[in-house]
């Protein structure tokens, strides 16, 4: 090692940016896909696409889309204690 050459800032900053990158890329798919899946249901009950200026709109669509999870839920047990 007695020939080495300490590194330049350019190639340091390649090997961060290397680094990052590779951090990056190695989310697992499963993982991610989850987390999106889960953000995005977050933001659909949550009425994120909605218009927060008409605060009537945004509850109105909170509490009809937490009123179908509900029916859903109530749903799926009542199948499954009927038919199982």
């Amino acid at each position: 090692m007695s020939g080495s050459k300490p590194p330049t800032d350019k190639q340091r900053e390649e090997a961060l940016g290397t680094l990052k990158r590779v951090h990056s890329e190695s989310e697992t798919i499963a993982g991610s896909t989850f987390v999106r899946m889960a953000d995005r249901a977050k933001d659909h009950l949550s009425a994120a696409d909605r218009d927060e200026d008409d605060r009537i709109e945004v509850w109105g669509t909170r509490i009809g889309r937490g009123a179908g999870v509900v029916f859903a839920i109530g749903l799926v047990i009542y199948l499954v204690i009927t038919y199982l």
